[in-house]
């Protein structure tokens, strides 16, 4: 139900680097990590770029929705600066670098994918999906011709609070597999991950219970955790079932602990 790496590095590299950049993933990789989850926005001209927030100000200097910005603008911003002067200079990532990056250097990924607006939605699950299926478009081919499980382990996860966007990705890439995100497990996660054709359920460690853990993997589905940074909370959540989760602490939870 769940063949993917169970640990992966939030945003790239936790808290010790800039966030969905190039930095991150290689803190990530410093720390023995082989697997990370990252965020997925479009700016307004539609270049799928690594980004959480939506808006500047936090991460990127002045101000402004990320949707109402221009490539050609953005990537002359600092991106690491605002986490201290050994990342000053730091660009923002491309959805394209980002998997380079990580097909280069064996990077297993979950892509979030993050509409910054609600009217892109549609075009951020279907850009992502794109952009991440061309890179993987000859070994879905092999495993169409031959299923093979070691093959179909290392394809990344598609996840989205959106069901709006992962259901555009699942439209765009529907060999890719999928992982619906929500914050509160709802009444309705069954059918939601039915109609999506998802692999598993993301959710928020804080709001999960024993019980409903049981319930989703007593339906055959994978459960995916965010953000656990304590290692007792991490124990105590894989004896309730859970099958793997992010960490922004890179340094205080091997990447190999489960």
């Amino acid at each position: 139900m769940w063949p993917y790496p169970k640990i992966l590095a939030h945003r790239g590299g936790g808290t010790l680097a800039p966030e969905n950049t190039l930095a991150g993933f290689r803190t990530g990789l410093q720390f023995g990590y082989r697997a990370a989850e990252f965020d997925v926005m479009l700016t307004r001209d539609e270049v799928p770029i690594l980004m959480h927030d939506p808006k500047r100000g936090r991460t990127l200097p002045g101000e402004g929705a990320i949707a109402a910005a221009d490539w050609d603008e953005l990537r002359e911003l600092d991106a690491g600066g605002w986490l201290g002067p050994a990342f000053a200079g730091e660009r923002v990532c491309t959805l394209e670098q980002g998997l380079d990056f990580c097909l280069e250097h064996g990077i297993w990924m979950n892509v979030e994918i993050k509409p910054g607006a609600p009217e892109q939605a549609r075009r951020t699950g279907e850009l992502a999906a794109l952009a991440v299926r061309r890179r993987f478009d000859g070994l879905l081919a092999a495993l169409r011709e031959k299923p093979d499980a070691a093959g179909a382990a290392s394809l990344p996860v598609l996840s989205s609070f959106s069901f709006e966007a992962l259901m555009a990705a699942a439209q765009a890439a529907p060999d890719l597999p999928r992982g619906f995100l929500v914050d509160v497990i709802p009444a309705d996660w069954e059918q939601r991950l039915r109609t999506l054709g998802a692999v598993a359920l993301h959710t928020s460690h804080k709001n999960l219970t024993p019980e409903l853990a049981g319930r989703v993997k007593a339906a055959g589905y994978g459960l995916f955790c965010y953000t656990v940074n304590d290692p007792a909370r991490a124990a105590e959540i894989r004896e309730w079932g859970v099958d793997a989760f992010c960490t922004d602490r890179v340094d205080l939870i091997s990447a190999h602990a489960w």
